[in-house]
């Protein structure tokens, strides 16, 4: 990877499986001493069933040369994102957005919201979701600053911690994709 090197944004294909898998775990590590080591273990695992991308309407990755620095897996629903029609969320859902610790500052996790953005409004969306906890504190950071607002009502229990719902209204598109800034 070179600095001077352009963040491509493009589909995930079937060749970058192994790749991602090592790209997700990567990006999550941090989050290891947080947990307790069964959720750890299950997360993982969870990870690396996602990267089949089998329940997905896209699965972004950001390339920085031949490298993959970030991805992020979008969901029709909450069924598809979590098995869980309950929580009655029909527009897309953001899942495992990740940036690789090596790449983080040069606005990749911005660009690959921005291109989930564009996919949902392609679809017709009017939102996009992503749940979240608060052992993420920069991704909430980031979330609030781009305009993502709670959704308490979505919200819902991993067995171990409140896993925090947020939704970005997709109503002023034009403004909003403009305004994503890096």
């Amino acid at each position: 990877m070179r600095e001077s090197d352009p963040i491509t944004i493009r589909d995930a294909v079937a060749g970058d499986r192994e790749r991602l898998e090592k790209h997700l775990i990567e990006a999550y590590r941090q989050y290891e001493q947080k947990l307790s080591a069964k959720r750890w273990e299950l997360y993982k695992e969870e990870m690396k069933r996602s990267v089949a991308g089998e329940r997905t309407f896209a699965f972004l990755v950001a390339g920085l040369g031949d490298e993959i620095v970030g991805s992020v897996q979008l969901f029709a629903s909450s069924e598809a994102a979590y098995g869980k029609p309950e929580l009655a969320i029909h527009s897309p859902i953001i899942r495992f957005l990740a940036v690789s610790p090596n790449a983080r500052g040069k606005g990749i996790a911005v660009q690959l919201i921005r291109e989930s953005i564009r996919r949902s409004l392609a679809i017709g969306a009017s939102t996009l979701h992503l749940h979240t906890t608060d052992m993420m504190e920069a991704a909430v950071k980031l979330y609030e600053r781009l305009g993502f607002e709670r959704a308490v009502e979505k919200d819902f229990f991993n067995g171990e911690t409140t896993v925090k719902s947020y939704r970005l209204p997709l109503t002023e598109e034009k403004g909003l994709l403009s305004s994503l800034k890096a």
